[in-house]
């Protein structure tokens, strides 16, 4: 869809990432650490500062400790780190659970691993967990269940009560869990980011993902992290050494300083994505598109029936060629497809990108 919006000179709201700039502090801390020296290999799991800046976040923001060197793994953007995780565990036969509409990266990884994905479905328009449904799925063969929260594409958030429920259902089981919180900075109107890492039971059989490219608008930088027991670490690390082996040192450097000089930057992204939030949907407001709830994330889901009855994916390529205004169909996030007039708009964008959208979306 990006190639299709730059073809057709349409605002691009399809692929999740920013129209505007890093913090300027970020950018001048990766010339002074180019420029100092750091242009050669990090160390396999991350520079010691990084993972260092990442532990004293995380026992901030949750209340919890990793150790430094045994259980955190600087890596190549989230992706890079989910796939080590289902590297690390899966082998074949054994049945992972998703829950769809899924991340698009989820199920390849599980299948080159050769694991079998179990669908769990979200419905529309919350898009909250079934667990009822779950309970159903879960099997001898379950070996792994991945979660996302912040959810993309639909914005949903899990709640204290669906870790909760979670925890109680893999109780005695010996199934591990991937939790993508790569939007954690991102839940509105209030709420706090729920975490496995609240929760004692979930934590020790769960890797946590999060993506600094997310958190300080540099997606291009590909670079995340990963925190895991020591036990489920170590074997984590065997597939990442082979994958990527290391991450962009000087880069990694600057996002420490970063860190440590401005804390107050990621406990104020929720204010700010809630503004843009508000922004689009207020341009919206006057327009033949339904929006969805949208608790969290930088995605919001919109429902065009009263425009259109073409397929998503027709309707996606039709908006993005005619009115100039490019989006994500829903039904690509689903492994059997889906029937529902929905598309997803990114509203990581300046305010002049929203404002001229939201004027071509009116005019449908």
């Amino acid at each position: 869809m990006s190639g299709l919006a730059l073809e057709h000179g349409a605002i691009n709201l399809s692929q999740g990432f920013p129209d505007f700039a890093p913090p300027a502090r970020l950018l001048e801390r990766v010339a002074h650490h180019m420029a100092a020296g750091s242009n050669q290999y990090a160390m396999m799991h991350g520079a010691p500062s990084l993972r260092e800046a990442i532990t004293e976040k995380v026992a901030r923001l949750y209340q919890v400790s990793y150790d430094v060197e045994r259980e955190i793994t600087v890596t190549a953007g989230a992706t890079e780190a989910i796939f080590c995780a289902i590297a690390a565990c899966v082998r074949p036969g054994d049945e992972v659970i998703v829950f769809a509409p899924v991340y698009d990266s989820y199920i390849p990884a599980i299948l080159l691993n050769g694991g079998t994905p179990v669908v769990a479905n979200l419905a529309a328009p919350d898009y909250r967990p079934d667990f009822d449904q779950l309970r159903r799925l879960l099997s001898p063969r379950t070996r792994m269940l991945i979660i996302n929260s912040p959810h993309n594409p639909t914005g949903s958030v899990w709640s204290a009560d669906d870790m909760t429920e979670l925890a109680a259902l893999l109780a005695g089981t010996e199934i591990v869990v991937v939790s993508d919180e790569v939007y954690e900075h991102m839940v509105f109107d209030g709420v706090a980011h729920v975490s496995v890492m609240h929760y004692p039971a979930l934590r020790e059989r769960s890797f946590v993902v999060s993506s600094f490219g997310k958190t300080f608008h540099i997606t291009g930088w590909k670079i995340a992290y990963c925190l895991a027991p020591a036990s489920l670490t170590a074997e984590l690390r065997k597939t990442h050494q082979f994958v990527v082996f290391a991450v962009n040192h000087p880069m990694q450097l600057a996002i420490a300083d970063f860190m440590r000089e401005a804390p107050e930057f990621a406990d104020q992204l929720a204010g700010f994505y809630q503004a843009k939030r508000d922004e689009l949907r207020a341009e919206l407001a006057a327009s033949r598109l339904h929006l969805l709830p949208c608790a969290g994330t930088y995605f919001q889901l919109v429902d065009y029936s009263a425009v259109s009855t073409m397929a998503d994916v027709d309707f996606a390529k039709w908006l993005t060629t005619e009115p100039g205004v490019a989006a994500i169909p829903v039904s690509v996030f689903s492994p059997h497809g889906s029937n529902l007039r929905l598309v997803r708009l990114c509203f990581a964008k300046a305010s002049s990108t929203l404002v001229e959208a939201g004027k071509r979306l009116r005019s449908i």
